[in-house]
């Protein structure tokens, strides 16, 4: 079985509102989630109560806690709707079983998770190696369809900076596109 047939099958759906919570930072989730519609902000909070953006996920994406989904402990970050948002979640733990008699499911689980991990890397790479002007060509080239659906203080808060610095940022970025 593929993995878009399992998740049609074991899935459930569900509507957040823009502004909606699909998980909290210390919760429990064991669920992962597939996007249909929409777009969802993945976040970190400091004990200090400082947000950091951890990434933004489109439609056709999948994401879960995976920490809290494989070992039971609680989320490391939040997720949070920025539009409405349809999704399917389903269990991970569910999943991860079926994976271990289907070889078909279990292909398609390696292929998503292999997809995360350059993700990761890539987003590590950024954030060690480039400029936060870097960071952000990055991102328009990269993340064109939903940089006009995240708000400024958002794409700050992804490049490790303050939205004055993004202005000068985009202000800049302009000067040389019209060169």
């Amino acid at each position: 079985m593929k993995f878009f047939e399992y998740v049609e099958r074991h899935g459930e759906t569900l509507i957040r509102a823009q502004g909606e919570h699909v998980f909290h930072q210390g919760e429990g989730d064991r669920n992962v989630y597939l996007i249909q519609q929409g777009v969802l902000k993945a976040y970190y909070l400091s004990e200090e109560g400082k947000e950091t953006v951890k990434s933004f996920i489109g439609e056709g994406n999948v994401i879960g806690n995976l920490t809290a989904a494989h070992t039971e402990c609680e989320n490391t970050f939040g997720l949070v709707a920025l539009s409405e948002c349809v999704i399917r979640r389903f269990s991970f733990r569910r999943l991860y079983e079926a994976s271990k008699s289907d070889v078909e499911l279990s292909n398609s689980l390696m292929d998503i998770l292999l997809a995360f991990a350059i993700k990761k890397e890539r987003r590590e790479r950024e954030l060690l190696c480039l400029s936060a002007q870097e960071r952000y060509e990055k991102l328009l080239e990269e993340s064109s369809d939903l940089i006009n659906r995240i708000t400024q203080n958002d794409i700050a808060k992804y490049l490790g900076i303050t939205p004055v610095a993004l202005s000068r940022i985009k202000r800049r970025v302009c000067e040389k596109e019209a060169q």
